[in-house]
């Protein structure tokens, strides 16, 4: 993954924002909304491609490309901040690929330890019970 060049790819538009602010929210476009083309990107190999494409497909347009959007800040700027560093986190989440569980047996302790707890609770459920008068 090129981060330079995923950047030089990122394609951003600024809108008019909801929330706080007043009147300025009327005059100035500071939500930010961050477009990027998954199939298109030359930063990206192939198999990063189809790891991004398989994780992200949800959130995917058809034509494969990823939008974010950002009005948490008034500034403009910021808004394209945080945009910017919520869109490299979720490829670097998404690229991430866990690893494979090893199957592995109960030790010899951990069965006795096992086992040795069931029979204190049998025992005590045993206790509780009302003696046998022998009718």
């Amino acid at each position: 993954m090129d981060k330079k060049q995923i950047h030089r790819e990122l394609q951003f538009k600024a809108m008019r924002s909801s929330g706080a602010g007043g009147q300025h929210v009327n005059k100035v476009s500071s939500k930010v909304e961050l477009t990027f083309n998954i199939s298109t990107s030359q930063g990206l190999s192939d198999r990063e491609k189809q790891r991004i494409l398989l994780k992200l497909q949800s959130r995917l347009t058809q034509d494969s490309a990823l939008i974010l959007q950002c009005d948490e800040a008034r500034s403009q700027h910021r808004n394209k901040d945080l945009v910017v560093k919520r869109f490299f986190d979720i490829l670097k989440n998404a690229l991430i690929i866990p690893k494979k569980r090893k199957a592995t047996k109960p030790t010899k302790t951990s069965k006795e330890k096992r086992l040795k707890s069931k029979k204190k609770t049998a025992e005590k459920k045993i206790s509780r019970k009302r003696p046998d008068l022998g009718n």
